[in-house]
C-alpha cells in the first residue's frame, strides 16, 4: 500500500475515534456540529472528516437528516445467528429484556400452520402474540404457533419471559435445533402503532422452526424486528 494511502486511512480512523468519542458525550438524539466546525476542531480535511462521518452512519452511530444535520442515533444490535432466546441475547449485551403479551389464543392448526409444525389440521395449537423489549425500548413483535399438547394449561402471564426457558423449567423441554429464514420487508399498521415506528418503516421478517433432540417440532414463529435497531451478523467458512 501507497504510503499516502496509509496516512489518509489513518488519518480517518483517529478522526472517526473522535467523532466516537464526542457521541458518547453527546448522547442519542443530539445534532453533532457542522463538517466545517469539526473539521476545524479535530485538525482533519473535510474531505477526511466527510468519509469518517459516512462510515459511522453506516455502521448505525449517526443519521443525516436533509436541512436539518447530523444526529447521534441509538446504535444497532447485532444479530448472530445462533440458536438463542431474545431474552438470552439481550442479557449477554448488558440490556434488561422484557415482553408483554399482546394476545393468546387457541385454534385449530389448518393446513398451513399444520405443515409448519407438523401436526394435523385438526390438531388445537396455541398462538401467542407478543412485544418484544430491550431496555424498554420496543424491539420486536413476534408471533408464536405451538402444539397446545406441549405447553398445557400455559397461560398468557407466562409468555411475559423467555418462552425457551418456560419450555425448559415446566415442560422439561429443550431446543436442540431450529431453521430460520430471514427477509426485508416494511411494517403494516399493527406492527408500526407496536413498535412506535412511522408506517412502512424497513423491518426484518424472521420465520423460525424450532425442534427437539427427537426432531418433535415445537413451535413456528415469525418475528418482526425493527429494521433501524438491528443489523444481521453471520460466521462465514470457506467449504
Amino acid at each position: 500500500m501507497a504510503a499516502g494511502t496509509q496516512g489518509k486511512r489513518t488519518k480517518q480512523s483517529v478522526a472517526r475515534q473522535q467523532v466516537l468519542e464526542l457521541i458518547r458525550t453527546l448522547g442519542v438524539g443530539n445534532a453533532i456540529p457542522s463538517e466545517r466546525q469539526l473539521s476545524a476542531d479535530l485538525s482533519v480535511s473535510r474531505l477526511t472528516l466527510r468519509a469518517a462521518l459516512d462510515e459511522l452512519a453506516r455502521d448505525g452511530y449517526l443519521v443525516r437528516r436533509r436541512g436539518s444535520g447530523t444526529y447521534v442515533r441509538q446504535p444497532k444490535i447485532s444479530q448472530q445467528l445462533t440458536i438463542t432466546s431474545f431474552s438470552e441475547d439481550m442479557r449477554r449485551r448488558g440490556m434488561v429484556p422484557d415482553s408483554r403479551t399482546l394476545s393468546l389464543r387457541r385454534q385449530l392448526a389448518g393446513a398451513r400452520l399444520g405443515r409448519f409444525l407438523r401436526v394435523s389440521p385438526s390438531e388445537e395449537i396455541v398462538v401467542v402474540k407478543r412485544l418484544r423489549l430491550a431496555d424498554g425500548v420496543s424491539m420486536a413483535i413476534e408471533t408464536l404457533h405451538i402444539p397446545a399438547a406441549l405447553v398445557p394449561g400455559v397461560r398468557a402471564k407466562e409468555f411475559e419471559g423467555s418462552f425457551y426457558e418456560l419450555l425448559r423449567t415446566r415442560y422439561g423441554v429443550k431446543i436442540a435445533s431450529a431453521t430460520q429464514t430471514i427477509e426485508p420487508t416494511v411494517t403494516n399498521e399493527e406492527e408500526s402503532a407496536a413498535l412506535g415506528v412511522p408506517l412502512h418503516s424497513p423491518a426484518f421478517l424472521f420465520e423460525r422452526t424450532s425442534r427437539d433432540a427427537d426432531e418433535r417440532t415445537l413451535e413456528f414463529v415469525d418475528s418482526i424486528y425493527r429494521g433501524d435497531r438491528y443489523r444481521i451478523i453471520s460466521e462465514l467458512t470457506p467449504p
